[in-house]
């Protein structure tokens, strides 16, 4: 079975929860950069990251890197890659996203355009043609350029990993299933405990949680582009890789998990979403304003994105929103709250001061997520039947 390097690529201040989840899966991690993970793995790794791994953007093979600091020298190390070991001669080939860090090339548009050229010239040799027909599988490539470090992975994703495929129906600022997904990882929060949202909008931080609790694999409903690739990834590996998710899910459990909306509409896009991810059963949806937010037991888990007033007309609300946040946490008794917000005011108008808070970067946007951490239960004392 051949190995690979592989590149995972997330958001940026969550490298550490990525990294976390490729060495429980089994894999040797040998680089954390700011936004992406290096770690080995043979075919099976491919397919297995792609449907297991819940904070990562997608999974690309490592064809190589090369420093380059002109147009010439990034023709040159782009012809210099095996390109043949990995596309075939029917192959549908092209640079889908070029990024520019501290270099002195910068042309998104231009590094395209020569890697192109370049990858052209390469396989022209190799199959000994002069046009490329470009009918069968596609093949996207992604370039990284950092201080002029270039790195060259095959995308073997397709669509983001983000998009497990459950949410057709969005809220006007929905938070990515990754995001989520890591956010919750960041926090003690497991299944047997209660987590409600607040601000579910269409569902996410819900749908994420319960997915976790019944040991639902995010990729186990999707497609990949590297399905198309049975000379780089076999078929069965992607099979196997199904077939151990499935195995894994267990739809029996109990869970506490809610979450409340405001707006009718988008508690029904929430309700919707959840049965498209197949744990409408374990999360209550309900519409309710922040104003009643309670819950009769301890211990619980509030996680949730609250509005942050993107568009100006909003922002006049975040004041009061937030002290109405503030109070109605401070009404549960020994819960832990997590909210990830742009509005740089959250912790003045919550009332208190976080007990730890993380730079994310959300897309473009600087986020913080706020960490009030609530005492831990008492353990759990074994009855005398081993309960």
């Amino acid at each position: 079975m051949r190995k690979f390097e592989l590149i995972a690529p997330c958001h940026f201040g969550l490298e550490a929860v990525l990294k976390k989840e490729i060495i429980d899966l089994g894999y040797d991690v040998t680089l954390v950069e700011d936004g992406r993970i290096t770690f080995f793995g043979d075919e099976e790794a491919v397919s297995r990251a792609n449907v297991f791994l819940r904070s990562a953007e997608r999974i690309l093979i490592k064809v190589g890197s090369f420093h380059a600091e002109t147009f010439e020298e990034l023709f040159r190390g782009t012809r210099s890659l095996p390109w043949e070991e990995f596309i075939p001669s029917d192959g549908k080939f092209w640079v889908a996203k070029a990024a520019s860090v501290k270099s002195k090339l910068f042309s998104p548009s231009d590094i395209q355009s020569i890697m192109k050229k370049a990858m052209v010239e390469r396989l022209k040799g190799v199959y000994h043609v002069s046009w490329f027909e470009e009918d069968g599988a596609p093949f996207p490539v992604r370039v990284f350029l950092m201080k002029d470090e270039v790195t060259v992975g095959l995308d073997t994703t397709g669509e983001s990993l983000h998009k497990r495929g459950y949410r057709k129906l969005t809220a006007k600022a929905p938070i990515a299933e990754n995001l989520a997904a890591s956010l919750i990882m960041l926090t003690p929060w497991r299944g047997d405990r209660i987590l409600v949202d607040p601000f579910c909008g269409s569902g996410t931080f819900p749908i994420e949680a319960a997915m976790m609790a019944a040991s639902m694999a995010p990729g186990m409903n999707r497609s990949f582009t590297a399905e198309e690739w049975p000379s780089v990834v076999g078929k069965r590996n992607w099979y196997d890789a199904v077939d151990e998710a499935q195995e894994m899910v267990d739809l029996q459990i109990e869970t506490d998990i809610q979450g409340y909306d405001i707006d009718d509409a988008m508690v029904s896009i929430a309700r919707e979403n959840a049965k498209l991810a197949g744990v409408d059963k374990l999360i209550h949806f309900q519409r309710r304003p922040l104003s009643q937010l309670s819950h009769p037991k301890k211990y619980g888990f509030l996680i949730t994105n609250p509005p942050y007033g993107e568009r100006l007309e909003e922002k006049s609300a975040l004041p009061a929103l937030y002290k109405e946040l503030g109070a109605r946490y401070a009404a549960l008794d020994s819960w832990s709250m997590y909210l990830i917000t742009a509005y740089e005011n959250a912790e003045r108008d919550i009332g208190r001061k976080a007990d730890k808070n993380r730079k994310i970067y959300n897309g473009m946007m600087k986020t913080y997520f706020y960490q009030y951490m609530g005492p831990k239960p008492p353990r759990r004392q074994n009855l005398p039947d081993g309960r």
